[in-house]
């Protein structure tokens, strides 16, 4: 009607020592305007802020609707998605359509599929509906990764990880805003032969004996093992690929199979249980003399091999 409440300050989280002006609000509640008392690209700038929200600080913008001149009395129309303001970055006061750019800020989190642990390490690829890539990045401390996407576009995420089955999830349409998608990665099972328990390759650091995160998760798993079967006997040997002196290789082994063993007894299993030496390159998988990369790294391998079951 023509009757109005008292009039309230909307605080600091829009308002400053400076200037606020040219608002504008949507039906969505979402308030435009601009301010020359907040950090900008200079001169006036268009800011937004959520009116249902009482907590957050009004936002730039950002470019290419500010410029380090005055950006002013912005507007939009939800339903042809387009803005309107004045500028007078070309020297007058002139007003600018903005077209939006519809876009999707997809999360995707890894996780273990049975502990539920967030996989770091792990290589997300994005997919488009073609099969094509159109990313790939490694899931931090989180188990997170994040890509900008278009609207109304399928995605297809696809994970790897060293110890793990590879795991996809599908992203459907949508429109601007947030998305969260979880893969879960199942452990690959070690293999339990007559002579040996095989796992996955354990990878240690260049010149160094001490457990890497990826060998703990490998080593956990022989662990598990070993509880399931408590006569079990172990012994483990590491070698290494045929590169560096003889008997600096025999000694860098011997400390990496101790360090398997350490590892092992400080996860509850008896100390007579699991031995360990270290072999060098005495005992390569694949015998050769000018051997490629792949050659190295199969020689380069940790084997527990089954004393008692």
């Amino acid at each position: 009607g023509d009757v109005y409440g008292t009039p309230e300050n909307l605080g600091a989280n829009v308002n400053t020592e400076a200037n606020e002006s040219f608002p504008s609000i949507q039906d969505d509640n979402i308030l435009f305007f601009s301010s020359n008392g907040r950090q900008g690209f200079g001169g006036y700038d268009v800011f937004k802020y959520n009116t249902t929200t009482t907590n957050e600080k009004a936002t730039n913008l950002g470019e290419p609707v500010n410029s380090q001149k005055d950006d002013f009395a912005f507007s939009y129309n939800l339903q042809k998605n387009v803005g309107y303001f004045s500028s007078n970055r070309e020297g007058n006061d002139d007003i600018y359509q903005a077209n939006a750019v519809c876009g999707v800020d997809a999360t995707v989190v890894v996780k273990d599929a049975e502990t539920g642990k967030l996989l770091s390490g792990a290589s997300v690829a994005q997919m488009n509906s073609k099969g094509v890539e159109k990313g790939n990045q490694v899931s931090n401390e989180m188990g997170e990764v994040k890509f900008g996407l278009p609207c109304e576009e399928v995605a297809n995420f696809n994970a790897t990880r060293s110890g793990y089955e590879n795991a996809t999830t599908t992203m459907a349409k949508s429109q601007n805003g947030a998305q969260t998608l979880v893969i879960n990665m199942t452990p690959i099972k070690p293999i339990i032969t007559e002579k040996e328990v095989i796992l996955q390759p354990i990878y240690f650091e260049y010149n160094k004996s001490n457990i890497t995160a990826q060998g703990a998760e490998e080593l956990d798993k022989l662990v598990q093992v070993m509880n399931e079967y408590p006569n079990m006997v172990i012994d483990a040997k590491s070698h290494t690929d045929s590169r560096g002196a003889d008997n600096y290789n025999l000694k860098l082994s011997d400390r990496r199979a101790k360090s398997t063993v350490q590892y092992i007894v400080s996860k509850g299993i008896a100390k007579n249980r699991i031995t360990g030496s270290g072999m060098g390159e005495t005992q390569p998988k694949v015998p050769c003399t000018a051997c490629t990369e792949e050659e190295h790294a199969q020689n380069r391998r940790s084997e527990f091999l089954i004393i008692k079951k």
